[in-house]
């Protein structure tokens, strides 16, 4: 049992400190490898013109990029 709860608050101290590490750099997750954009797809469909679901998200990413710019502390 007390290996249970060693490892347990081990996964907890590491789930905080990379929390801590992203609030601090406030940069967007992103994979190691670059992911679609290395191959440069950049979206997962790959379809000419984007649905319109899609469309919205995107331009809700965009107005928040923009808002995140704008009010960033630092």
């Amino acid at each position: 049992m007390s290996t249970f709860i060693a490892a347990f608050v081990v996964l907890l101290l590491f789930f905080l400190l990379m929390s801590v590490g992203y609030i601090v750099k406030k940069k967007a997750v992103e994979g190691s490898c670059g992911g679609l954009g290395v191959l440069g797809i950049e979206k997962a469909c790959d379809c000419d013109d984007p649905c319109d679901a899609r469309k919205r998200r995107m331009e809700k990413d965009q107005a928040r990029k923009e808002m995140l710019n704008q009010n960033r502390i630092i």
